[in-house]
């Protein structure tokens, strides 16, 4: 398959802004903590073209941090995000259109002053994709894609529900002809009947127009409906990635089957008992040693607080990062 979007080595680092109290602290002398979250470490990954890679987690490991990187809405603090080879920022700033996102909540990705259609419009009119005579036909073409009426372009987004609010947002994205399309927790904000709507429209749209998409999720039911392959993130790393039936298959890593375990399904037995991931997700602030989820992995043993285990092949093609893999 040809790679289409590469990530390589990123790294992304948050500081916090000293307050007040520090900068007058640091006036009389005082040290500063200094003190970085550690969002994104080292992640290396690739896209292919026409597929659909998930990317899951728990809240809180860097998952949306790392999809807008990918997306050129943040700028990695180390390593670089390549597109057909080339670097979609430049100077910390996105130069290319070629990469849309679609967020989580529907309602503040929408600018609630503007009439949809004119929201919609508004990219492919900038960037020359269509004229400001032509964009109305363009409008009514992409809410029929998504399953809204074309009348709708003169409603503003209250006047909508959250499912079709999302619908807006997917034709917003894909009415600039992306070449890539990052889809972060699309139908986390709404209720499971709404969600199965959404990724059904997103499962027709793919196949209808070829997409390649990121979808960021941290439903593994989810992911498993609609992704190729599958990335595992923990704190901040990759530790587990492959084709997204071997993974659920045959999860490697301790922190996959913790997951898994913890999911509800259709058709599971009743008398299986879903297991909750022991303890909780560690500060960014003060990673632990060596493996990052040995406080919580039942198979811990020396090496894992001491060593960090590398992402590497097993002979399946998958690849994992643990020491008993």
């Amino acid at each position: 398959m040809t790679a289409l979007l590469v990530a390589e080595a990123v790294t992304r680092r948050f500081v916090r802004r000293p307050s007040l109290g520090d900068r007058i602290a640091a006036a009389f002398g005082a040290a500063s903590d200094g003190r970085a979250v550690q969002a994104v470490t080292d992640v290396s990954l690739t896209l292919n073209q026409g597929e659909t890679l998930g990317l899951v987690g728990e809240s809180g490991c860097g998952k949306s941090t790392l999809g807008r990187i990918l997306a050129g809405i943040l700028a990695p603090s180390t390593g670089r995000v390549l597109l057909d080879g080339a670097s979609p920022m430049q100077a910390g700033h996105k130069i290319t259109t070629r990469i849309q996102t679609v967020f989580q909540d529907p309602f503040a990705s929408l600018n609630p002053r503007k009439r949809i259609g004119d929201s919609i419009a508004e990219g492919p009119v900038a960037h020359g994709i269509v004229t400001r005579a032509a964009s109305g036909a363009l409008v009514a073409d992409w809410l029929a894609r998504v399953g809204l009426d074309p009348d709708f372009a003169q409603r503003f987004p209250h006047q909508f529900s959250g499912g079709q609010r999302q619908r807006v947002a997917i034709a917003r994205a894909l009415a600039m002809r992306p070449d890539v399309l990052v889809c972060d927790e699309p139908v986390a904000s709404l209720d499971v009947s709404i969600q199965a709507q959404i990724l059904n429209l997103f499962l027709d749209l793919r196949r209808d127009l070829g997409l390649t998409c990121l979808f960021i999720s941290h439903d593994l039911n989810v992911v498993r409906h609609v992704s190729d392959r599958v990335a595992i993130m923990y704190l901040g790393r990759i530790v587990e990635s492959g084709e997204a039936a071997r993974v659920y298959a045959a999860p490697g890593h301790p922190y996959t089957r913790a997951l898994l375990a913890s999911s509800p399904r259709l058709g599971l037995d009743h008398a299986v008992t879903l297991r909750p991931i022991a303890g909780e997700l560690p500060s960014p602030l003060a990673p632990p040693s060596g493996c990052a989820f040995h406080p919580r992995c039942p198979m811990a043993s020396d090496i894992c607080r001491q060593e960090r285990p590398p992402l590497t092949p097993r002979s399946d093609g998958q690849l994992l990062a643990c020491h008993h893999g």
